[in-house]
């Protein structure tokens, strides 16, 4: 079997999980004996680009002309093209494309671009939806939801409005929580196009012996509940709970900062790779994922699980699902978080083994693969009848 695999990698200045799960992605479908055609690009190469591309790029998101994707399906004549992030650079174009090679297309659905400019049902600290239902989403207009531009926010929700019918045309959609296929289903796609199928991260071995204290490892932005969790923290004497280990980057890095200079128990590791990653979780007990947005599969969940590192979060999009019987989920709140912390930190050496169980079953590479090659084979077969 060749799959095209596409995807518009995310800018490395603000590290993406779905950039890292794409890779894996592409490297697990390898390892099972598929034929990976990458058709990749990259948000980094836009400053490199010449005085016409630029001219071009604020009316990719509404139509790119996809000659080099059309060159790549004569060429390798894939039996399906598996699509990820189309923006900016390549477009939901590509799904008409195809189409008029003949090639079926399959999209991971990661966020809720579908209906929102920006993707996260999120604006001004708070959950928004106010363009969900809408036939032209006006409100992302109004706010300046993409990028802070209204010029930027009227492309892409004229982007949203002429595509409603690509989206609907896609093969199969996966939807990697029952919470995105519920979203899909809504924006008017059949049930029979759409499969649940979550992500999975590579097995790292068993488990270590369990460390000490909490890890935050995300985005240093609002929607990342990073002001939640500092808020839940500073209602407890400083050591109390052990060390507050903090990973990322982004724009609310000197809150970061501020916090680990006025306190003995933050530290600030600042942007890991993949081996700090993993120091960094063999060194705590209880890894935080206390997003304020309806987060679809945050990747650093299953790292943890993997790990065997119990999970405390809040409770929205996909983190209940994920954390299962492994951890705590309370609601978005400061106090709630709060109160969770200590009790966390008491049960979590009991909760390791339900964690790493919890990964093999449902989040290991071969039981994730497996079931995305049975979606694979499931459309195949369907259109060949």
């Amino acid at each position: 079997m060749k799959v095209l695999v596409a995807h518009n990698r995310y800018r490395d200045a603000m590290p993406s999980g779905e950039n890292t799960i794409v890779i894996q992605e592409m490297a697990q479908l390898s390892g099972a004996g598929v034929e990976v055609i990458p058709f990749l690009r990259s948000s980094d190469a836009i400053p490199a680009m010449s005085v016409r591309e630029k001219a071009l790029l604020p009316i990719s998101p509404v139509y790119a002309p996809q000659r080099d994707l059309a060159d790549a399906l004569r060429e390798h004549r894939p039996d399906i093209v598996h699509l990820h992030n189309p923006y900016p650079l390549i477009s939901p174009w590509i799904v008409r494309t195809a189409h008029r090679h003949g090639v079926p297309v399959v999209q991971t659905v990661h966020n809720y671009r579908q209906v929102c400019a920006p993707g996260l049902f999120f604006r001004d600290g708070r959950i928004c939806t106010d363009c969900r239902d809408r036939t032209f989403p006006l409100p992302a207009i109004v706010h300046g939801c993409y990028r802070g531009s209204r010029a930027q926010s009227a492309i892409m929700a004229t982007a949203l409005a002429v595509h409603r019918p690509t989206w609907r045309s896609v093969d199969r959609f996966i939807a990697l929580t029952a919470q995105i296929q519920e979203h899909l289903r809504g924006y008017g796609v059949p049930p029979a196009n759409i499969v649940v199928k979550p992500n999975a991260v590579p097995d790292p071995g068993p488990p270590t012996p369990l460390g000490d204290g909490f890890l935050y490892l995300a985005r240093l932005s609002p929607e990342k509940g990073l002001g939640l969790l500092l808020d839940a923290w500073r209602r407890h004497p400083d050591g109390a709970l052990g060390p507050l280990r903090i990973a990322g980057d982004g724009e609310l890095r000197p809150e970061v900062e501020a916090a680990a200079a006025a306190r003995a128990d933050v530290e600030y590791l600042g942007v890991l790779d993949r081996d700090g990653v993993h120091t960094a979780l063999r060194r705590s007990a209880v890894v935080m994922v206390v997003s304020t947005w309806h987060d679809v599969l945050p990747t650093v969940t299953i790292e943890a699980l993997a790990a065997g590192r119990p999970v405390l979060g809040t409770a929205l999009g996909g983190i209940p699902y994920l954390v299962g019987d492994a951890g705590w989920v309370v609601r978005a709140d400061a106090g709630e978080l709060s109160a969770a912390l200590p009790v966390a930190r008491a049960g979590a050496a009991a909760l390791t083994a339900a964690a790493r169980a919890r990964y093999e079953s449902t989040f290991h590479p071969q039981v994730v693969t497996r079931r995305l090659l049975d979606v694979y084979d499931d459309l195949l077969s369907q259109l060949r009848a």
